[in-house]
């Protein structure tokens, strides 16, 4: 009798859209089984299933069906944060689980600079004088010798790091531990202690991943003690900041400005007061979604699969009980 393929289960999104399916698939039917199916259907889906490919990346759905995971060994999530996949369950098994890394960081960074620049200067000013047909003359800042905390000291925050520098834009980080000399950052200060350094900065960029450390991390005591004017920047995860007390800061000081691209309710209520506000600038979690991202989450998940079947060692491997993937120790 011929030996069985292994089995790839593909959680796809209800919607009928274009990319509900990752393409490429076709090259692994030679030596896997490929299912496809979405939220409602897993649990039919996961019985044999070897490996489970989340295409749709932010679908709770897996924990409802964990139950019928009776032979998992993998999980390959396309996104860089876990938080939506994580329980649990999943945290405390034998199921390796890998993430996008390195897909978005370079986006993500190249949205912050013009986050940055635009504010400095006064990209969202000069629109609505636009749309008012005004001609008004003013005068914009420099970002050469600014100082930008970068929470995070991931992939995607040393990315940021590289091209906040590159406009002479100084930097420092926030990260599970404080050290000295980071390759990256130079000075990593302790998360804990953001309210002593926060005030340092005129830039505060989050790009921490959601977890039980960082749920309501920028929280009023922290934004209160930001810099007068400062620019907040979060493209981490919405569930990081508490959005009431950001109106606050920003209404009574001392924060100046927030580009949002990620919020605690996804797609942002309509009157959520945030959208009114001139002194806020706000996209659809949109920050590393550059053309040909999905192409490029694709071709990952298939490099990941073919050393998976060749029983190779699997690049982002998540730390479960930390919620993202470990950088190397030099």
């Amino acid at each position: 009798m011929a030996e069985s393929l292994p089995i790839i289960t593909v959680l796809c999104p209800d919607d009928d859209v274009p990319h509900a399916v990752p393409p490429g698939l076709d090259e692994l039917e030679d030596r896997a089984e490929i299912r496809t199916t979405t939220a409602g259907e897993l649990a039919d889906a996961l019985p044999g299933a070897d490996a489970l490919f989340l295409w749709d990346f932010f679908s709770r759905a897996v924990s409802d069906a964990w139950h019928a995971a009776d032979s998992l060994e993998w999980i390959h999530v396309a996104a860089a944060g876990v938080d939506k996949l994580m329980f649990d369950e999943l945290a405390d098994s034998d199921v390796v689980v890998t993430n996008a890394q390195g897909i978005f960081d370079r986006p993500i960074a190249e949205y912050v600079l013009g986050a940055v620049l635009a504010r400095a200067k006064d990209m969202p000013g000069s629109l609505r004088r636009q749309q008012r047909r005004t001609w008004e003359h003013r005068e914009t800042q420099r970002v050469g010798g600014l100082t930008a905390l970068v929470i995070g000291t991931g992939a995607i925050g040393r990315e940021i790091a590289a091209l906040l520098r590159a406009v002479d834009v100084e930097v420092f980080a926030a990260g599970r531990t404080a050290r000295e000399q980071d390759p990256d950052f130079g000075t990593v200060i302790a998360s804990d202690d953001l309210v002593a350094h926060i005030g340092t900065a005129d830039i505060i960029v989050n790009a921490a991943p959601l977890t039980p450390q960082t749920t309501g991390l920028l929280d009023a005591e922290v934004l209160g003690a930001v810099a007068d004017g400062a620019h907040l920047i979060n493209i981490g995860r919405g569930e990081t900041l508490d959005e009431a007390a950001l109106v606050d800061a920003l209404e009574a000081g001392p924060l100046g400005f927030a580009t949002l691209d990620v919020f605690a309710q996804e797609p942002l209520p309509e009157d959520s007061p945030l959208w009114d506000r001139k002194d806020v600038l706000i996209s659809a979690h949109m920050s590393g979604d550059v053309i040909g991202w999905r192409d490029a989450l694709a071709e990952q998940f298939l490099d990941n699969a073919r050393r998976w079947l060749d029983g190779e060692e699997l690049h982002n491997v998540v730390d479960k009980h930390k919620g993202y993937v470990p950088r190397p120790q030099s």
